[in-house]
């Protein structure tokens, strides 16, 4: 006789990935069942340091991250607490070029530092994890920062991997060394088939924590077919997956008319005509996982998020106070016309709509009291250029 074998669900998806070259989810942690990832708080360890939190696991199946993070008084700076589970994780190389991805509610949604944090290549994960290749033999952490949605639903979070660093500052947590910089701190297939330690975070910013984690994987699953309709797309090609400041992390289309649902914010604002009389959120560029000015020391390019054109350089002819002050009165990058790179600009002075040469949405021009002005969607500026797009 013959027998018949019945797969789960998940069985049935992994079969199907393998057969067709599509990778897996690869799941890191998960608190359900037999599977409960085991992870354990540590407390600022800096002599006078205040900061506390607790670990523990719902019985419903989910994490619970809970805390306050507050000043060292030696250092005058926020301190910082964090859960860590080490142990051998499933390889997720086959993952590379895609995003951990955080199933995650939370109950201080204002809270602004929080981060996740993988160790691979590295003898000693935890050694790693406190010197973010800031002193010697300590690279192999990688760090990203996060921000969740309010609301009492498990909602996904996803980083792209291609945020995360491994040169980071232990006193802050914020990268000293972006992945968009120099491609040698970045995550690899190599660096995600030997994961040793995971980590979670709330640090470099004072708050009441309460984060609740139902899993956390490394996926590329939402990438597929995220352009918008062609009878809506004006861009010349895709989106760039590896913007600057932080804005591939953005994978909702948080635009108030109707998008398509697997449109990122870049494609959304940048791309579909439907969202053309419409911006990105105002003050993004302040969002914690974005924090914009805190990645600008001088005069920066400012790149086309599709075709990679310089598009603007900023601050010239003023100071970088000068160019944040501009931005804080309007809500979005602002530029003057020394900053303006004309030929690579297409200014509709009428509507006020301002594309770029390869027919990016940009934006808006909006002159003042003081001149030509361009306000800009950051999601559509945060580009690298042509000449290092992979």
């Amino acid at each position: 006789g013959s027998s018949l074998r019945v797969l789960s669900l998940k069985q049935f998806v992994m079969r199907v990935s393998l057969i067709f070259g599509v990778a897996a989810d690869v799941q890191l942690a998960s608190f359900e069942g037999s599977s409960v990832t085991k992870f354990v708080e540590l407390n600022d360890p800096v002599m006078g340091g205040q900061s506390s939190g607790t670990w523990n696991v719902d019985g419903s199946g989910f994490g619970v991250f809970d805390g306050e993070v507050k000043d060292v008084p030696s250092l005058k700076a926020p301190g910082f607490i964090k859960a860590a589970a080490d142990g051998s994780f499933p390889d997720a190389s086959g993952e590379a070029g895609g995003d951990v991805v955080l199933s995650v509610r939370t109950t201080t949604p204002e809270y602004a530092g929080f981060r996740i944090a993988f160790a691979s290549g590295t003898a000693s994960p935890s050694y790693s994890c406190a010197g973010g290749g800031s002193i010697p033999l300590s690279r192999g952490c990688f760090k990203a920062k996060f921000s969740v949605p309010a609301g009492s639903d498990f909602t996904e979070v996803r980083v792209p991997l291609s945020q995360f660093s491994d040169k980071w500052s232990p006193s802050t947590g914020e990268q000293t060394t972006t992945c968009a910089d120099d491609k040698d701190v970045c995550p690899t297939a190599s660096t995600l088939k030997g994961i040793k330690r995971v980590e979670v975070w709330a640090e470099g910013a004072d708050g009441k924590v309460h984060l609740e984690i139902q899993s956390i994987k490394v996926s590329k699953g939402q990438a597929l077919g995220a352009r918008p309709p062609t009878k809506f797309d004006k861009c010349s090609g895709p989106v760039q997956g590896n913007l600057r400041y932080g804005i591939s992390g953005r994978t909702t289309p948080t635009v108030p008319v109707t998008v398509d649902a697997n449109e990122t914010l870049a494609e959304a604002v940048c791309c579909d005509t439907r969202t053309s009389a419409n911006a990105e959120p105002q003050f993004l560029y302040e969002a914690p996982d974005i924090q914009m000015f805190s990645k600008l020391d001088t005069v920066t390019t400012f790149y086309d998020s599709v075709c990679g054109l310089p598009l603007f350089r900023a601050p010239m002819n003023r100071s970088m106070d000068e160019f944040k002050t501009d931005t804080e009165n309007h809500g979005w990058p602002s530029f003057r016309t020394e900053e303006a790179i004309m030929e690579n600009l297409v200014t509709d002075t009428k509507t006020g709509f301002v594309y770029s040469k390869c027919g990016t949405h940009l934006g808006s021009y909006l002159p003042d009291a003081k001149g030509p002005r361009w306000c800009m969607d950051l999601s559509c500026v945060s580009g690298n250029p042509a000449k290092v797009l992979v």
